[in-house]
């Protein structure tokens, strides 16, 4: 078949088992790096980085400062990464993504950001109580929490202070949307959803991360869900994208744009083949 694509990774999940299994069934060559374990050189100490990562390469660290980090590189050096350092770069900030979101019309939930406690508290009176306070960058649902009043904030914003990490003094403070409990996330690849389904949050758990135990079950996807979801994955440079969605009272907000998207949830409740659409996806850069 020619060169080989070039996947590179720094935990194996399902999703990259599932992207091998699948290029090794139709015999795509693919060369499978471990992320930890590069060296990555400078001043042309690398003679043919398309030798070592192929010409075309899936960027699938969990890390997102390790991944950032090695696309910048690969970009340097001519290697196509999917996603491009561009996208990464928005999709791994919320904020960045709220921003790209917003300037592209792309409806939203209501959202503040600040830089102190006290600046925190005045915007969760703005936006209304409960707010939810989220890490700018982060996965899986980790660390948002709901601030349901005045109290709870405060004593979360105090914790938040004495934390030693710059991101922790970043407050990304959003509306707590009127919705059902679910979500849904589409996968958006090479600009069109090739899938999408609910995400339904479990007894108990306000979140929607399949990580937390959601339920996942197939979602019909209608005309202006479609529009909304190509101009959010548009918005922030397009790619292998899954675009998540709530059903607030006014119609479909973007809640997040994920770049390097988990998909087993998705492909458990579906029978669209994922990994052979992000594998397809790839060679068509490969062909060209």
């Amino acid at each position: 078949m020619g060169a080989a694509l070039g996947l590179v990774y720094d935990r194996v999940r399902w999703e990259e088992k599932a992207l091998v299994a699948k290029a090794r069934s139709k015999g795509i060559p693919l060369k499978v790096l471990d992320a930890k374990n590069l060296v990555l050189r400078l001043n042309k100490g690398n003679q043919n980085p398309q030798e070592t990562f192929g010409p075309v390469l899936l960027e699938r660290c969990i890390s997102h400062l390790r991944g950032l980090h090695l696309t910048a590189f690969l970009e340097s050096q001519g290697v196509e990464v999917i996603n491009p350092f561009k996208v990464s770069e928005i999709c791994g900030n919320k904020f960045f993504t709220t921003m790209a979101l917003e300037r592209a019309g792309v409806p939203t939930p209501r959202t503040s950001i600040t830089f102190d406690a006290d600046s925190a508290l005045k915007a969760c009176y703005e936006l209304g109580f409960p707010a939810v306070l989220k890490p700018v960058i982060g996965s899986w649902g980790r660390l948002v929490m709901r601030l349901r009043d005045e109290e709870s904030a405060r004593d979360i914003f105090e914790v938040r202070q004495q934390l030693n990490d710059s991101y922790t003094q970043i407050y990304y403070i959003q509306e707590m949307v009127n919705r059902p409990p679910r979500d849904i996330r589409a996968i958006v690849i090479g600009g069109r959803i090739v899938t999408a389904v609910y995400r339904h949050s479990t007894l108990g758990e306000w979140r929607t991360n399949v990580a937390r135990g959601a339920k996942t079950s197939p979602y019909a996807v209608s005309g202006e869900f479609e529009e909304v979801v190509i101009k959010a994955a548009e918005a922030v440079g397009g790619g292998v994208l899954g675009v998540d969605v709530m059903e607030g009272d006014d119609g479909f907000l973007v809640n997040e744009v994920n770049s390097t998207v988990e998909f087993r949830g998705a492909s458990s409740a579906t029978d669209t083949d994922i990994p052979g659409a992000i594998l397809e996806y790839a060679l068509s850069k490969l062909r060209r």
